[in-house]
């Protein structure tokens, strides 16, 4: 039986052609971020491309300048009632279906024969209308489904289609959000409250399996587990994302679609499967309660706030014995610093590059997504914290004062 903790590591898988959906990949179970079709959309950023070219933590929420109107109230989780209500399933999906839209990533290509380039569709997903004003209306989605679109196309239940203007999206809990004109919207969805969510409980999840002719597809299941933590490489690194585990067939163009509950209440956003041979019945979504927060924060300023360091890290494990001449030989795990944003805390601290980061609050440092989870986790803007560090060899303590990427362009 496979288990867990032998997925690492575990990345995105890159989009593939129907016929290949659930290929294992060269023995490791993937986590395909189920959304895109089409051959030319890659989700994957390499994570051993180039180990100078890691920021890690750095800014790795998008920004897009936007005018967004109506937002002087944030969104909230209702209240999730266990009762049962005498609205039908298929009522009450009906009426959800509505809100569930399908979206296109069209990016530029150019044209060998013409000498000219054009937008073309890369690959398909799905999305959430969770809010709706006089000036726009917001669509969640994830991130891998928009990710290097030079243009987003919105379907809606009735056919009719408009451009979406993006509003903010960040990598690393692979969620988005759009906005749109609010006259093509009817119906809009509530999130629920997922901390209640037990196994056992029943759900529903609607998207667009393998694009949009298979639109509004509903599938049904149980909540299978909570508060799965699933390993992911991202295009911002690598991060550990909390997710909800469900039975309910999620495929290919399911991503960003709706996990509901009986209620009709959105209690995740579908993102993740575990595709091998064998391997029946593991999807994961986002949990309403994580999500929440994340889209408020990017339709108030277009992006997540973070603490920031001001760094770019890579894992000692990847560094050639070349650089590390004075590092005692005891030394094995940790992470080196190859960049200095010279605005940044970390050069006002002094540090330098070279530096390799053993511990953070005497949190031992292993690699160098420790820092980012640990930082994620545990402290926000303007904390202080205390570094522990090699330096020609030599140990010595770094203090500095967390500022926030919302500071970075």
């Amino acid at each position: 039986m496979t288990e867990l903790n032998e997925l690492q590591p575990i990345q995105y898988e890159e989009p593939v052609k129907v016929k290949k959906t659930g290929s294992p990949l060269k023995g490791f179970i993937s986590l395909v971020a189920a959304g895109v079709i089409g051959s030319a959309l890659t989700l994957t950023i390499a994570p051993h491309t180039d180990y100078f070219q890691k920021m890690i933590p750095t800014d790795e929420s998008k920004t897009v300048q936007n005018n967004v109107t109506g937002t002087s109230s944030s969104i909230t989780p209702t209240q999730t009632s266990m009762k049962s209500t005498n609205t039908s399933v298929a009522d009450m999906v009906e009426n959800a279906s509505k809100a569930i839209v399908g979206i296109v990533n069209m990016q530029k290509q150019d044209n060998f024969f013409s000498g000219s380039s054009e937008n073309v569709q890369t690959g398909s997903g799905s999305g959430v209308i969770f809010r709706k004003t006089n000036g726009a209306a917001y669509i969640v989605t994830n991130n891998h489904v928009i990710e290097g679109a030079n243009e987003v196309e919105i379907s809606f239940f009735n056919g009719e289609k408009t451009k979406a203007e993006l509003v903010g999206a960040d990598a690393l809990t692979d969620l988005a959000v759009l906005k749109i004109d609010p006259k093509y919207v009817t119906t809009v969805l509530d999130f629920g409250d997922s901390s209640t969510l037990r196994p056992g409980d029943q759900v529903l999840a609607i998207g667009n399996p393998l694009g949009l002719d298979l639109s509004r597809t509903v599938t049904q299941g149980i909540v299978s587990a909570v508060d799965r933590s699933i390993p992911v490489s991202t295009s911002a690194g690598e991060w550990e994302l909390n997710v909800i585990q469900t039975d309910a067939a999620i495929n290919p163009g399911n991503s960003g679609g709706a996990l509901i509950n009986t209620q009709g209440q959105v209690i995740g956003i579908n993102s993740l499967k575990i595709s091998n041979n064998g391997v029946e019945g593991l999807g994961f979504a986002i949990p309403s309660n994580d999500l929440v927060p994340i889209i408020n924060q990017m339709i108030e300023s277009g992006k997540v706030e973070r603490p920031y360091i001001g760094v770019s890290l890579v894992s000692l494990e990847e560094v050639p014995q070349e650089y590390l001449p004075t590092l005692p030989e005891k030394v094995k795990q940790g992470a080196m610093v190859t960049f200095i944003d010279p605005d940044s805390a970390a050069a006002k601290a002094g540090l330098l590059k070279q530096d390799v980061i053993v511990s953070i609050n005497d949190k031992e440092i292993k690699a160098s997504e420790d820092i980012r989870k640990y930082l994620y986790a545990n402290l926000k803007v303007g904390d202080q914290v205390t570094l522990k560090l090699y330096r020609q060899g030599k140990i010595t303590s770094v203090q500095l004062k967390l500022t926030s990427n919302k500071n970075t362009n």
